[in-house]
């Protein structure tokens, strides 16, 4: 089952962290601005030079080829880089255009300009290229950050989905209290670039 453990991982002004993320888990990272929440994610994506290691499944990051490794610990950054002028050119051959729904977007998307799209819109297309990865190990910074109530709902329900359904562990950053209580088990806050345990979330799903 594919946990997400780190040891001692250090990053710039950030660490030395540990913290292990069960298969299945989410957990929810609340913290200050500056405070190193979107670092982290980028050191356990393996984008920025770090100390410690990271372990996915028992297999280390420095073990494993940067692209192999970023294809099962997925990041889904606040800001989205898109490569080609077309949104279905970011996706892998194959990709239902049916599963757009999901996130409220129409089949016709897949053949949309990147720069036609809102920046809402690229936020939910980001993370729908992410899961067509079928990644272990989810990292999300803010991704509901710019959605309304009804495409923030969608986006919370497909990503329990996945990580029900894939058994993936997920770290979420949220600036939002409500939301970390309605998705994840365990909240932690970044604070001077360590951590500092919450109150495990009352109504979380299991």
């Amino acid at each position: 089952m594919p946990v997400l453990e780190l040891d001692a991982l250090a990053t710039r002004h950030v660490g030395p962290l540990d913290l292990r993320i069960d298969a299945g888990e989410c957990v929810c990272l609340q913290g200050p601005s500056g405070s190193g929440k979107s670092l982290l994610l980028r050191a356990l994506a393996d984008l920025d030079p770090h100390a410690g290691e990271v372990r996915l499944d028992g297999v280390a990051c420095s073990a494993m080829p940067a692209p192999q490794w970023r294809r099962r610990v997925v990041l889904v950054a606040a800001e989205s880089q898109w490569w080609h002028a077309r949104v279905g050119a970011h996706f892998p051959p194959g990709f239902d255009p049916a599963q757009l729904s999901a996130v409220d977007l129409p089949p016709a998307a897949l053949d949309w300009e990147v720069v036609r799209c809102s920046t809402g819109e690229r936020q939910r297309l980001a993370l729908l290229r992410a899961l067509a990865l079928q990644p272990a190990a989810l990292l999300l910074d803010e991704p509901t950050g710019n959605l309304d109530a009804g495409s923030c709902a969608a986006v919370e329900a497909l990503i329990a989905a996945y990580r029900h359904a894939h058994a993936a562990a997920v770290l979420w950053v949220s600036h939002d209290a409500r939301q970390a209580a309605r998705v994840a088990q365990r909240c932690l806050t970044l604070h001077d670039g360590r951590f500092m345990a919450g109150v495990p979330a009352a109504e979380a799903p299991a």
